[in-house]
């Protein structure tokens, strides 16, 4: 007899499971669904029977705000209804991978652009955490896209390798958890470790030098310590731009030559600002991503890529072993193109006044995605495959230079000169020139919502994505602090959004051709935000200036199709609340967040279509703006007090201050009929909406009335949205008359 032979089965580096809500959620689609077309089936009726100009105008408003909403909730839906979560068993990659020795190389990208709206020592702490792993060092390379050209910046990455080098090896020898240096020592006594106090003076004194460079704007002698710096620094001449100069590549770094004060070798460091010039740049994010793809093939060729904001810091050391647990297993790794995590943030104050968690955005939408081919790329925490970038998983596009090939092997050290000339030349403005680069091959140009409009590119290719969403946090990043930054930042992301819905790449069509009908509804949720302003601004402004003038819009209460609309309004609402809650949220929470809806809807929704219009009529253009991450510290204060901030003049106000004095207008005027005995009937639907509009609206008022900080609402604001109320409620009065 023949001995038998056994096969070991690899014991599992993930788990993935499908909740159990899954099968609620599709059940209750089909109810909500046919409530819906009842509806619509109602607009359409009045709508052919309409005698009135009055009524066919009011009623066509309602019908296009409920297709909208229907679109979006079907949207939304897909989901609903395969959600899933995952697991994964960091402890069996020994015996799946083998030693340490094994693993895979990893490339990661850090991108900055201001070192007044991005302070470097913020970019240096993202760096420090990143360089600091638990991960082989002489497999891990950091890359720092400076798009500003900025010596402040590289002086101080200077200062950073140098603390880096005593840094790294303290975190590892005291098993530390939060290796963003910042963090650690606001959130840990020093004390406790071998040398913390050591450390942090260390610290402290590289802090103190590259902010007084930042606050000087220059580099006096004193700064610079040896001739290496002074080469580099000798760049910036006097011809050297912000929007021209050559491209600097400057190794601060090299595994294979630097240790640390153990011995032990140091991950690689690198700064990195492409060549600007008028005439050839891609003045966009992805345009940098697209340079340190390049170069980083040049240097170092990892077959795994993670992209960073430079505000978003390692918060788990253990994270690239657990990215390892699905790039590691067989059954899913042959098409798998990118692992998104979530991003997370610190500072949050308890009730997330401005909704800044986007955590539908962030963790309950990609969590939907999950269960059908993957979520959407969200610009950071975001572990790419080097060969995404380069065709679909059967049929890969290369690029003209053997160097930038995915599968090339790198055998020379990153400075050696024969390298770092190459690393120069694709890092130059007119390198792209007459190439697929940003077309078909690397990040996607053509929107300033680069990362939204590559992850879809690459869905519809044949990659998947998976979505792993860990108890601590992967990365923690900063956030806006003031309403406007809040919704600047979410303007720009409209335009950038607008701009893929009205390309061939169209998400709706193209992306459900590629990707499959519930993949497109997906990626279309986020692709057509702007439109949500449409119902928005409808339902706070005209049921309101119908009831100032006792005219009834909505079924009378005693009428069965009034309780279709109490259906319909807060079913959704108790739907959306039980999600948010169900990921970890509170009520106080999921309350902020759907007001932040509503005043998304009003102004940011709004501006960025207007942008987005006058733009495309070649009007005016504008370009990618950074988002601040400076902190004032009585605005931190009223932050942390969950007071809102307005303070700056700004016309997105406008539409804000409008609807709530609407509101409580209206909300008033039905006070007042109630209590002259004025029959009600017809207009206590209205009155619950103004009331909610009210509720809403309290911030505003408290900033208009109340306050006497400098973030109360600027008085311009409020002049002119009071002015712009009398004219509403002037021609609802002309229009009920007719």
């Amino acid at each position: 007899m023949s001995p038998t032979i056994t096969t070991m089965t690899p014991p599992p580096l993930n788990t993935t499971t499908v909740l159990r809500r899954t099968t609620l959620n599709r059940t209750f689609a089909v109810i909500y669904s046919t409530a819906i077309l009842t509806l619509i089936h109602h607009h359409l009726t009045t709508l052919l029977h309409s005698t009135t100009l009055t009524t066919t105008i009011t009623t066509t408003t309602f019908l296009i705000s409920d297709l909208v909403l229907s679109f979006m909730w079907v949207t939304t839906t897909s989901f609903r209804l395969r959600p899933t979560s995952r697991n994964v068993h960091v402890n069996n990659l020994a015996r799946v991978l083998g030693s340490k020795k094994d693993y895979p190389k990893v490339d990661i990208f850090i991108c900055t652009a201001d070192p007044y709206k991005e302070p470097p020592m913020n970019v240096v702490n993202t760096a420090l955490s990143l360089l600091a792993y638990d991960y082989p060092s002489e497999k891990v390379s950091v890359y720092v896209s400076d798009d500003g050209g900025s010596n402040l910046t590289l002086f101080a990455f200077f200062e950073a390798a140098k603390f880096a080098k005593t840094w790294v090896p303290f975190c590892r020898e005291n098993e530390v958890g939060d290796r963003c240096p910042e963090a650690f020592f606001k959130l840990n006594g020093v004390s406790s470790f071998n040398d913390g106090a050591k450390i942090k003076a260390m610290y402290e004194k590289m802090k103190i030098r590259v902010e007084s460079v930042v606050d000087r704007g220059s580099i006096s002698s004193e700064f610079i310590e040896n001739e290496v710096q002074q080469k580099a620094f000798d760049k910036w001449d006097s011809e050297f731009t912000r929007h021209d100069h050559p491209a600097v590549i400057q190794v601060l770094l090299e595994s294979g030559q630097e240790k640390d004060i153990k011995g032990h070798p140091m991950p690689n460091l690198i700064y990195v600002s492409r060549e600007k010039s008028k005439a050839y740049t891609h003045n966009n994010k992805a345009g940098a991503l697209n340079t340190l793809l390049r170069v980083s093939a040049v240097l170092t060729n990892a077959p795994i890529v993670l992209t960073q904001d430079c505000d978003m810091y390692s918060n788990d050391p253990k994270t690239l072993q657990q990215m390892l647990c699905f790039y590691a297993d067989p059954s899913i790794s042959h098409d798998l193109g990118y692992i998104q995590f979530p991003q997370r943030f610190h500072g949050i104050n308890k009730a997330d006044i401005y909704a800044s968690e986007y955590k539908r955005l962030y963790v309950i939408n990609p969590g939907g995605m999950d269960g059908l081919s993957g979520p959407c790329y969200v610009g950071s925490g975001c572990f790419f495959v080097r060969r995404v970038f380069f065709g679909s998983p059967s049929l890969p596009e290369l690029p003209d230079a053997r160097e930038l090939w995915p599968d090339h092997v790198v055998k020379k050290p990153i400075r050696n000169q024969e390298v770092l000339d190459l690393a120069h030349e694709v890092a130059s403005a007119s390198y792209e020139n007459k190439s697929t680069w940003g077309s078909t091959m690397g990040f996607r140009y053509g929107s300033l919502s680069e990362d939204f409009f590559t992850g879809l590119h690459q869905h519809c290719r044949g990659w998947k994505s998976l979505f792993f969403h860990p108890k601590r946090p992967a990365f923690l990043g900063d956030l806006p602090i003031s309403l406007f930054d809040a919704l600047n930042q979410n303007r720009r992301w409209c335009i950038g959004l607008l701009e893929v819905v009205f390309s061939k790449y169209n998400p709706l069509t193209f992306g459900s051709r590629f990707m499959g009908p519930l993949m497109g509804l997906a990626y279309s949720h986020n692709a057509f935000w702007p439109i949500w302003s449409i119902p928005i601004f409808t339902y706070s402004f005209v049921p309101q200036l119908a009831l100032i003038n006792g005219v009834s819009v909505f079924p009378e209460v005693t009428n069965t199709r009034f309780l279709l609309y109490i259906f319909l309004f807060f079913v959704a609402y108790i739907q959306d609340c039980l999600d948010f809650m169900l990921a970890d949220g509170t009520f106080q929470q999921w309350w902020n967040d759907q007001r932040m809806w509503l005043i998304r809807g009003l102004s940011s929704y709004l501006f960025g279509s207007i942008e987005f219009s006058i733009k495309r009529l070649g009007i005016a253009s504008k370009g990618f703006h950074v988002t601040s991450k400076v902190v004032d510290t009585d605005l931190s204060k009223r932050y942390d007090n969950g007071v809102f901030e307005f303070g700056v003049p700004s016309p997105m106000f406008v539409p804000l201050a409008t609807v709530a004095i609407v509101n409580f207008v209206a909300f008033a005027f039905g006070i007042l009929k109630y209590l002259n005995g004025e029959n009600m009937n017809g207009l206590y639907g209205q009155m619950g909406l103004a009331c909610f509009g009210v509720a809403n609206s309290w911030p505003i008022y408290e900033a208009m009335v109340w306050r006497n900080d400098k973030g109360r609402m600027p008085r311009v604001i409020i002049v002119i949205s009071t002015l712009l109320t009398l004219a509403f409620c002037v021609l609802g009065l002309i229009a009920s008359s007719v």
